[in-house]
């Protein structure tokens, strides 16, 4: 796959996860986190199945010999970084969200040197400060000195500690996956893996409080989050972090807040205003700074 294409992927990855937010954070008081998370993976698994299913026994060899390294990228990946993001959305504010998720790319080049010693280049970091000063700009409506009024509320945290968990899965995402086990048979594991971790938490939460039928729009945005959110944009992101790796694909994460914002103006109404038009197009330049330079220096590096 060409580097081009692999970017493509990230950003539509991020298209779908910019929805996710939004249907997250509407459907706080729903459901438990847990749960939440259990359901959006419980629809991609029904989703995959008929396509993954059948290949399975051929793989299975593959799958018993890598079998603790697709535990641990569907713990951090699947069961663990979501089920943090929807019990953080449910006290925090979709500002507070967005800032907070703009350090991921950061927590990435972390994870990056920490696991693989790899070093961020110096135009990636340009083009991450040049990213963020876009979506600073967007979240301040223009006015940056009402950055320092943003008050923290309890969700806060719980996000941030996501971001290194989602650094983790994407930095041994290239290490630990099977390069046999092909995208839809890879991806249905780690969500059958993930399910089961997630299953006896669901479980005990239901003899604790009983579930209840979701509505018709509560249907739909689980319904999102299971095929958009979960199927499209997880082989988005595994195939595109497959080529580029974690710190050029990590800085794609800014696109995240540009397209939130784009879609609640699209779908939600809210008005279009100058500052919005400033800081998507200063994300955008950041990210094709960072991005830009990765491609090149990785198109004379071997492959590892």
């Amino acid at each position: 796959m060409s580097r081009p294409r692999a970017f493509a992927l990230l950003a539509l990855a991020n298209l779908m996860w910019a929805g996710n937010w939004v249907t997250g954070r509407a459907l706080r008081d729903a459901y438990d986190p847990v749960t939440l998370n259990f359901c959006r993976w419980a629809v991609a698994g029904v989703v995959l199945a008929p396509f993954a299913l059948p290949q399975l026994p051929r793989f299975l060899p593959v799958i018993r010999r890598n079998l603790r390294g697709l535990l641990l990228l569907s713990f951090t990946g699947v069961a663990l970084f979501q089920s943090l993001v929807y019990l953080g959305l449910r006290t925090t504010t979709a500002v507070n969200g967005v800032l907070i998720n703009a350090s991921l790319p950061l927590f990435m080049i972390l994870c990056s040197w920490a696991i693989e010693r790899e070093h961020a280049t110096r135009r990636q970091v340009i083009g991450m400060v040049v990213s963020l000063a876009g979506i600073l700009v967007i979240v301040s409506h223009g006015v940056l000195s009402d950055l320092l009024r943003l008050e923290l509320r309890p969700g806060d945290g719980w996000i941030l500690l996501a971001m290194p968990i989602w650094g983790v899965y994407s930095v041994l995402l290239k290490r630990l996956r099977p390069p046999e086990l092909s995208g839809v048979p890879f991806l249905f594991v780690l969500t059958a893996l993930g399910l089961a971790m997630l299953a006896p938490i669901v479980a005990l939460h239901a003899h604790l409080s009983p579930l209840r039928a979701p509505s018709a729009g509560e249907a739909l945005g689980i319904v999102y989050m299971g095929i958009a959110a979960s199927v499209v944009a997880f082989i988005c992101w595994n195939k595109g972090v497959a080529v580029v790796g974690a710190n050029a694909a990590g800085i794609t994460i800014h696109l995240l807040p540009a397209f939130g914002t784009l879609l609640a103006i699209l779908v939600l109404g809210e008005s279009f205003a100058a500052f919005h038009a400033l800081g998507i197009a200063t994300i955008f330049a950041g990210v094709v700074i960072a991005t830009r330079r990765a491609s090149l220096a990785g198109a004379s590096q071997p492959s590892r």
